[in-house]
């Protein structure tokens, strides 16, 4: 007869919700500083030019305004088909449970966890929304560069990336896969991991990949259905 076996620390603090996600919200860019109007030497053409320019928004700025394609987060618990959700989370309440964010325009999360047996998986999907594509797109590179190892997610977006990693604590094993997608002035980043407690091994690379890929094509999906 197979008795419970406890959680090893590190897996135990991830089936509490993540707080540390409570306290992320998106910092803004703000516009551009004004232009000092006091320095000496200047004509009065001049001056007459750099408040004309002040004054009136500037062509490109108007067309990144116009054009910007996403204004607010979709619901991320909607995101992922519950069929989904039960192939890589068996046992997970299907609604999954949305994490409060301080502003859920820029950013919204939602989690799937699950005991089922000796079988764990953990299923996180967010969306962020940024002012520009530039502005994604530098924000996708940087966190790209933070996990490497991984490699390109070819038709995810405008950029996808997805990594995989094993780490071991108490000799139990985890493996976490991380899939981020730019989609114009939108992030979408989908975490999923997994442990088997009974043989104190990991889900393959495969598996693991696998699972979070999907679920990053149908949060993707979700977002350019949202407009």
């Amino acid at each position: 007869m197979r008795r419970s076996l406890p959680l090893p620390l590190a897996l135990t603090a991830r089936l509490t919700p993540v707080a540390v996600l409570a306290c992320a919200g998106w910092v803004m860019a703000s516009g551009p500083a004004k232009t000092s109007d006091t320095a000496t030497g200047n004509t009065s053409s001049q001056q007459s030019t750099t408040h004309s320019s002040a004054d009136t928004p500037s062509s490109s700025s108007s067309a990144t305004t116009a054009t910007k394609t996403y204004s607010a987060s979709p619901a991320p618990c909607g995101s992922i088909p519950v069929a989904t959700v039960k192939s890589l989370v068996p046992g997970a309440k299907t609604a999954g449970k949305e994490i409060p964010s301080t502003d859920t325009k820029l950013r919204r999360t939602c989690s799937w966890n699950a005991l089922k047996g000796y079988d764990y998986r953990w299923l996180d999907v967010s969306f962020e929304i940024m002012d520009t594509d530039a502005d994604a797109a530098k924000e996708y590179k940087d966190r790209v560069a933070e996990k490497s190892g991984g490699g390109a997610v070819p038709g995810l977006g405008d950029n996808g990336y997805s990594v995989v990693n094993l780490t071991t604590e108490d000799k139990q094993q985890t493996r976490e896969g991380v899939v981020m997608a730019q989609v114009s002035n939108a992030l979408v980043v989908v975490t999923y991991n997994g442990s088997d407690f009974e043989s104190k091994k990991a889900p393959s690379t495969d598996v693991i990949n696998k699972g979070a890929i999907q679920a990053a094509k149908a949060a993707v999906t979700a977002l350019k259905g949202s407009q």
